[in-house]
């Protein structure tokens, strides 16, 4: 700003320096209906120009080029010039001077700063001339369920809103809760993105697939939605429920964390009551009736589930989280991936490398393994060569291939802490303790494997290897793939009941391809099979590797 101030010559005046006091984007809007002539700046336009024209005499040589004042330029191209500028250094510059201040009242300035910026991609014009864009708008972001009839009432004024409004008011003051979240519902956790989609900021609840078809897209649903319904006013308006948005409430608690609230609790009630309620939570969690679930201990884990999350329908605090940094060196791309864990269900998975080991962090969890906990980690380091075909099926081969491997990497690590003279990664992987899994059904097993120790992990064999469970190893789906590219040590957490006496027992780490992987549980004789989210996450991304293992710890503490 100040290199703005003395191009347009106004900035050593002791008026300017009033006006160039700095102000946030909602304070400037109060400074329109300021007159648009300032005699103190036509003065100063004035004085310098003469001063210029005179001292041109006497400086006057082939050595001294002419002087240009941004204020010569022609209002076309200072538009193109300020839209060009990030949307928060606007403002400011809005306080140089009054032609500034004018030319900033443009709205393609604020347009283009609204789609580089957040996306925002709608034409307000057009939205309102062609009604059938505004109901399309509204039902496809909102709930395609609420009569046509109501659209009118409660959609935004759009044939009097301005793109500076919609980005001083709406996106720049929501802008810190853009991006992937987890709320903080006990255990079971969640994963939330919260993305500008076209003129509304919405946060978009993500779930598993139904179990145990692992392989299918995730499910969303809306949670909250902002948009301005009036000319510098934005509505916060709570989704959930079945009977249409309603007043709601949005609070940034702090850095990297936020809340919201519903104010009208009455719309997430059924009129059958809390059994009603339950059937319906039941068909869209689960994809199915009670009736249809012969598991006992399933049906008492699903009818926990309802009662606790049912508790944060009201008020939910939520906590970002990153996807994990991608390096040329990764055994394959980290990111989100969805799990099978028995009667649990299916959970989401963050995948992320960490040098010579790799580490499989819950974002969803459930009363054994909470949200947040490291559900199995893998030691890159320790390749698992499977035998043939014939002998793939023996359990105990691979339990004595596996167990030879723990043994091994237990005197590895022995042999390192005389060395370095301290403590290193507990068993299995890190300092970080794995998270327990789900209790198995009757009788799993687990895969079997012929160990063996690498330095390095090698590159993936294209080619891959035949793969089958051993007789005994229970899987929640059968459709797994029959070969794999190779196999690696590792560990995965067990516990109780509420995370009760949480245990680091041995597995096998089955890499299948970019897209899928597996994890034999040794101890529990179950295997879970794992399969990439594809779903593209907006904002999602860690400002640092640091930044992204901070928040594994910070996750990981609250369940601890």
């Amino acid at each position: 700003m100040a290199v703005c101030a003395r191009l347009c010559g106004v900035g050593p005046s002791r008026g300017c320096r009033r006006r160039q006091q700095r102000r946030g984007p909602a304070e400037t809007a109060a400074a329109d209906s300021e007159p648009d002539t300032d005699p103190e700046e036509e003065r100063i336009e004035a004085g310098s120009a003469a001063l210029s024209g005179a001292g041109g005499d006497r400086s006057a040589g082939p050595s001294s080029p002419p002087r240009c004042s941004l204020l010569e330029l022609p209002p076309e191209l200072l538009v193109e010039i300020f839209a060009s500028l990030p949307g928060t250094d606007l403002p400011s510059l809005a306080q140089v001077c009054t032609k500034f201040r004018r030319i900033l009242h443009t709205d393609t300035i604020w347009r283009r700063r609204c789609r580089e910026e957040y996306g925002v991609c709608e034409n307000l014009r057009k939205l309102e001339i062609t009604g059938v864009s505004c109901r399309d708008v509204y039902a496809k972001r909102i709930n395609p369920r609420v009569k046509s009839g109501r659209f009118m009432r409660i959609l935004p004024d759009y044939e009097h809103m301005k793109y500076r409004d919609v980005y001083t008011c709406l996106l720049h003051r929501y802008r810190h809760i853009l991006g992937l979240w987890q709320p903080d519902i006990g255990p079971y956790g969640g994963l939330l993105n919260v993305v500008v989609d076209g003129l509304f900021i919405i946060g978009w609840m993500y779930l598993p697939p139904h179990d145990p078809h692992v392989d299918d897209p995730m499910r969303f649903k809306p949670l909250f939605r902002i948009h301005l319904m009036e000319r510098k006013s934005a509505t916060v308006e709570c989704m959930y429920g079945h009977r249409g948005p309603h007043n709601g409430h949005v609070q940034i608690v702090k850095k990297d964390e936020f809340s919201t609230k519903c104010n009208q609790t009455d719309h997430h009630r059924m009129s059958g009551g809390r059994q009603e309620e339950f059937r319906t939570w039941l068909r869209e969690e689960w994809g199915r009736t009670l009736e249809d679930i012969f598991h006992e201990h399933m049906q008492e884990l699903i009818l926990m589930k309802f009662i606790y999350t049912s508790q944060y329908d009201n008020c939910l605090t939520y906590r970002r989280i990153y996807l994990p940094p991608s390096r040329p060196d990764d055994l394959i791309r980290p990111g989100l991936f969805k799990g099978t864990y028995g009667s649990h269900g299916l959970e989401i998975v963050m995948l992320s490398f960490h040098g010579k080991h790799a580490r499989g962090t819950k974002i969803t969890g459930d009363p054994n393994i909470p949200a947040g906990q490291q559900t199995v980690e893998i030691d890159l380091r320790h390749r698992i060569q499977l035998p043939d075909a014939e002998s793939l099926h023996d359990f105990n081969e691979l339990s004595r291939v596996v167990l030879e491997v723990r043994e091994q990497v237990r005197k590895e690590q022995e042999q390192e802490q005389e060395q370095e003279g301290g403590p290193e990664d507990a068993e299995g992987l890190g300092q970080q303790s794995p998270q327990p899994h789900e209790e198995p059904p009757a009788e799993p097993a687990q895969a079997p494997g012929d160990g063996g120790a690498v330095a390095v992990a090698e590159p993936p064999a294209q080619s891959g290897q035949p793969f089958v469970l051993p007789v005994g190893v229970s899987s929640r789906n059968e459709d797994y793939p029959r070969t794999c590219r190779m196999c690696f040590y590792g560990t995965g957490l067990i516990a109780g009941h509420g995370f009760t006496s949480p245990e680091r027992t041995p597995g096998v780490f089955v890499l299948f391809d970019e897209d899928r992987f597996g994890f034999i549980w040794l101890e529990l004789k179950s295997f879970s099979l794992y399969s990439r989210v594809q779903a593209a996450f907006r904002n999602a991304d860690a400002p640092s590797p640091q930044a992204f293992e901070e928040m594994l710890k910070n996750i990981q503490s609250l369940t601890s």
